[in-house]
């Protein structure tokens, strides 16, 4: 899914990133420039968090999410792990051959974590904690997980951030990469909330089991120049119809636009975070994004 860049791609993109901070690019390794011909694929999911409501009560369950997505006519879903009952094997495999005889495939797990802590011991203890994700991941077939950045400590400076999520990342991504699992640092607020952060993580994990859930709407302002930047690195994505906060409305049709242009193929996950019921609000927001992927999908 990943559409890698030449080098100068990675200078162009990290350039436009609202807020760039200084990128050394000695010796990286980048995403090539998506060629004319590579036209997109779309694919539809949902995260488990769009029903964070439901589930959190224990009025519907994952297996009953699941079956939400055959309801909802899409084809795959994020499982948010706040809500597994068990990372048992037995478990696992129940969950992953429900999807499989729903016809449903999984984009993706998210799960809790930092990588941004400045002592070495709490972020070796989070690498020890995204293996055991990994290796759940690879029980359930997923093909990656969403990682969170976190929030840089009390004092601590953007360069400084970045240093301890490399730190962190890096060796957690050779782990992930023997077992085919790709870990999505999600733009998220705090460290991952410029793109210019973002590009010098990947730059310097420098790993092709390192990549981006971009999410479209975790920006302070402007929006586009910053997903722009990291479309071409995107292996997952979260949609939302507004960005902020203060929440702003997001012209969803100009964000595809932007991932066609980056050769996108992959999954397109709402993620709901309205006001409305979430039975009500969920199938609202897929309808749209149903609609843009096949307005804009080679498929």
């Amino acid at each position: 899914m990943i559409n890698m860049l030449h080098r100068r791609g990675f200078l162009k993109v990290a350039g436009a990133a609202a807020g760039s901070v200084c990128v050394n690019l000695q010796g990286a390794s980048a995403p090539q420039e998506a060629a004319a011909g590579n036209r997109p694929r779309f694919f539809t999911s949902c995260c488990a968090y769009s029903y964070g409501d439901y589930l959190k009560s224990g009025k519907m369950s994952m297996e009953d999410f699941i079956r939400k997505a055959v309801e909802l006519d899409i084809d795959g879903i994020d499982l948010t792990t706040y809500w597994l009952k068990s990372t048992e094997p037995d478990y696992l495999l129940s969950l992953r051959q429900i999807a499989f005889k729903s016809g449903v495939l999984f984009s993706g797990i998210a799960i809790r974590n930092s990588l941004c802590y400045a002592d070495a011991d709490k972020r070796a203890q989070q690498v020890e904690e995204i293996k055991k994700w990994v290796d759940a991941s690879e029980i359930l077939g997923a093909p990656q997980i969403r990682v969170f950045g976190g929030k840089i400590p009390n004092g601590g400076t953007d360069a400084q951030g970045i240093e301890w999520v490399v730190e962190t990342l890096k060796p957690a991504c050779d782990y992930a990469g023997k077992k085919g699992v790709t870990l999505a640092i999600e733009t998220h607020h705090e460290i991952t909330e410029k793109a210019a952060n973002v590009l010098e993580i990947l730059h310097r994990v420098d790993s092709p089991y390192a990549g981006v859930t971009l999410d479209v709407s975790n920006w302070l302002e402007e929006p586009y120049g910053q997903i722009e930047a990291l479309a071409p690195y995107a292996t997952n994505t979260h949609i939302r119809d507004f960005y902020g906060p203060p929440p702003r409305p997001l012209d969803l049709d100009r964000v595809w636009q932007i991932f066609v242009k980056a050769g996108y193929k992959g999954f397109m996950t709402v993620e709901y975070e309205s006001k409305e019921d979430q039975m009500t609000g969920v199938p609202k927001l897929v309808e749209k994004v149903k609609t843009l992927c096949k307005k804009y999908s080679s498929i």
